[in-house]
């Protein structure tokens, strides 16, 4: 299974690596076939998991190497890095300011981007959607530096990312389906909403890959996008989520400790 994986195009690897992460945001939203709802401090501390997974996988998997690649080519590290960070921050800004969506538990009227008469459930998912946007990027552009050959970019760095966000996908689908559940849609179709959350990441990762196979480059530059990207999510997006329990915020503060932990372990122990 290795060898054959290790003969594929970036590109197919890339599309390999994003469908596994999709179907472990399936595997998520599957646990409304067994549970009606779900506690809110296993959730916070799901969501803070998720968000420690992102923080060390920009730094790690993202940021460090579009530096290398930066100071391999002459240029001054620092600059494609700082671009591509705030460039790819202030894309889901925007997207954010025009994509209606609505996130876990809050009401109907503060619901964000564009008004619009679309259900709730609708809402939801897309905020999820949002949330799987950068991080199926991440992935795309990590297999498709492979094919630049530079040093600082290599296979199982690759799929240490892909690990580590696949990982922190299950939470994010059970974040969609447990209260589409809970508000009293059927578990087929709870599920199939949660799912469908993660059918970004397979066509976000084959664009990352195609991008930067076609624009060397851009890659330093598209590394770090994908960074400010999961970093933008993260802070404007999970962290809030996973504390708006004000009575017992350390769930989420142990759940980020852990994602942090367990993605530095992938990346360095793989990478």
């Amino acid at each position: 299974m290795a060898q054959w994986f290790n003969s594929l195009n970036p590109i197919l690897q890339a599309l390999c690596a994003t469908i596994f992460t999709w179907f472990v945001t399936a595997l998520g939203a599957a646990t409304v076939f067994g549970f009606k709802s779900i506690n809110r401090r296993l959730l916070d501390t799901l969501l803070g998991f998720a968000a420690g997974v992102m923080i060390a996988a920009s730094y790690w998997s993202l940021l460090s190497p579009a530096i290398e690649m930066a100071e391999a080519s002459g240029d001054i590290a620092w600059i494609p890095a700082v671009i591509g960070f705030l460039l790819g921050g202030a894309f889901l800004w925007g997207v954010d300011r025009i994509l209606p969506h609505l996130h876990i538990g809050f009401s109907d009227e503060e619901a964000e981007g564009i008004k619009t008469k679309w259900k709730r459930s609708v809402l939801l998912v897309l905020a999820i959607t949002l949330h799987n946007f950068p991080e199926g990027l991440a992935v795309g552009v990590a297999f498709g530096a492979i094919a630049a050959g530079l040093p600082s970019a290599d296979l199982s760095g690759a799929v240490a990312l892909a690990l580590g966000i696949g990982i922190q996908n299950f939470p994010e689908g059970l974040a969609v389906a447990a209260p589409l559940r809970r508000e009293g849609l059927g578990r087929w179709k709870s599920f199939m909403m949660g799912q469908a959350s993660g059918i970004v990441e397979p066509i976000a990762g084959v664009l990352g890959a195609a991008a930067v196979i076609l624009i060397r480059p851009i890659l330093p530059y598209a590394l770090a996008f994908a960074a400010g990207a999961m970093i933008y999510v993260v802070v404007e997006e999970l962290i809030p989520e996973a504390q708006m329990e004000k009575h017992d915020t350390h769930s989420a503060t142990i759940g980020v400790m852990l994602g942090f932990a367990v993605m530095m372990i992938l990346d360095v122990a793989l990478g």
